[in-house]
């Protein structure tokens, strides 16, 4: 009953293989591939593995990336499944104008963060922040309802555009800091800042909404960037989206029935 979990992001493939589809399960193997180079998995980093009896997928890059990656599980001979958002699923609702239009991603990382709140206590409401290519801020009521989310350019998209659209702005990344005296500090220090300040405002707005303090929980391969410069409390966690995958594929996949 082994489960490969797939989190497919803009940049890279990031893999884990459980020896069950359940949260909690034994982790059996892990890894991650830029996005270039997922047609060595077969024969380099999956050739090990024993063939998974689930997969699940979250994926945000092309169709293209997609079936790259399904050409290489086709040694295992099993159908991968892949997450589309619907209006309710693992406990969590969709407060999407159109639910089937949420990304994956946000969906699943949503779905992981509040069963990760319920684990931890009573249940509260949460804004959930992912930070990678693109930057996503989340707002989910303590009953487990989305009630919506911005999207805003991740630091390196934010540092291209200025470098293509304002002439004289080609300087290396600079520090962070609160009075940036150079180019190049303060094209970061306006990156790292409007993220942090985008995450402010929303747990004000989720306050205001709900009368209570939400839990901010961040993820995502940029998030340790942002961890120092951050003026709310929060949680930082490393693998939101396969806590999500494991929650969904317990759905999806229930475990046979004992005769």
């Amino acid at each position: 009953m082994s489960f490969l979990a797939l989190d497919i992001g803009n940049t890279r493939l990031k893999w884990a293989h459980y020896a069950s589809p359940r949260p909690g399960a034994v982790l059996l193997a892990q890894g991650a591939e830029f996005l270039e180079n997922i047609d060595k998995l077969a024969d380099g980093a999956w050739s090990a593995l024993k063939a998974p009896k689930h997969i699940l997928g979250c994926v945000v890059a092309t169709d293209a990336i997609k079936l790259r990656l399904q050409e290489q599980m086709e040694m295992w001979d099993v159908a991968p499944q892949w997450v589309v958002a619907s209006e309710s699923e693992a406990g969590l609702r969709n407060g999407y104008d159109h639910p089937t239009r949420l990304g994956a991603d946000r969906w699943v990382a949503m779905i992981g963060a509040y069963h990760r709140m319920l684990a931890q206590g009573p249940a509260r409401p949460m804004v959930v922040v992912m930070v990678g290519t693109a930057v996503t801020v989340e707002a989910v009521d303590a009953h487990g309802k989305f009630l919506g989310g911005m999207i805003l350019p991740g630091h390196g998209i934010m540092l291209r555009a200025l470098e293509s659209g304002t002439a004289g702005l080609h300087v290396p990344t600079g520090e962070v800091c609160e009075f940036p005296t150079n180019t190049s500090d303060a094209l970061t220090s306006g990156g790292t800042y409007a993220i942090a300040g985008a995450v402010e405002r929303m747990v004000q707005h989720t306050r205001k909404r709900c009368g209570a303090a939400p839990l901010c929980i961040m993820t995502g391969g940029a998030g340790w960037k942002m961890a120092p410069s951050m003026s709310v409390p929060f949680e930082l966690v490393d693998n939101l989206i396969f806590d999500g995958l494991l929650q969904l594929a317990a759905h999806r996949f229930p475990a046979p029935q004992k005769a």
